[in-house]
């Protein structure tokens, strides 16, 4: 790919903000949100094909073997991953792409697409985080242990990977939308 586009990868665990962060990333610099592909139930939330495609694990398995995405991963169960066609031609017509993906799989996107700009939305420490998933009161206790051991695991496979460029503590919301809208506007500059 020879386009001027940029690719940005965010991720961080379960409550640190990257959704919200990315979603504002993606409104101020005038990015296309990549729509990963997912295996998990569509929730009432949901609107298919904005916030996932929901497919099927028959359909993600066919994805898979015929090489249709970038990268792939099973969270708690269900698989997620991003369709390459649409990442690649933005890139290549010189747009910013946008994906909000996790450790496992900005690996995997990093090794195949050096050059892309890779965020981890931290949170400001454990006990906020934690506090963090109860206050979204979508799941009981025992899901919100695994959530959180879950994020400590992230945090730190994110540290050691070496695939990130950008650490980003979300301790003021707006802050770290301003961070990180100014890292990804200093690659667009130098990219384009």
């Amino acid at each position: 790919m020879n386009g001027t586009g940029l690719l940005v990868i965010i991720s961080g665990p379960s409550g640190a903000g990257k959704t919200t962060i990315a979603h504002e990333v993606e409104r101020r610099v005038g990015a296309t949100f990549s729509v990963s592909m997912t295996t998990r139930a569509q929730t009432a939330k949901d609107v298919d094909g904005q916030d996932y495609v929901f497919v099927s694990d028959e359909r993600f398995r066919a994805e898979i073997e015929r090489g249709g995405l970038l990268e792939w991963a099973e969270v708690f169960g269900r698989c997620y991953g991003t369709p390459r066609e649409p990442v690649e031609r933005a890139v290549a017509d010189g747009r910013t792409m946008l994906l909000e993906i996790d450790v496992q799989g900005a690996v995997q996107v990093k090794e195949k697409m050096p050059d892309a700009l890779t965020i981890f939305i931290l949170p400001p420490d454990e006990a906020t985080l934690l506090q963090r998933l109860r206050d979204r009161k979508r799941e009981g206790e025992d899901q919100i242990q695994k959530r959180f051991a879950e994020a400590r695991r992230e945090i730190a496979l994110a540290r050691e990977s070496g695939a990130y460029d950008v650490f980003i503590v979300n301790d003021d919301l707006e802050r770290a939308i301003g961070e990180a809208e100014g890292r990804v506007r200093e690659r667009m500059s130098a990219s384009g």
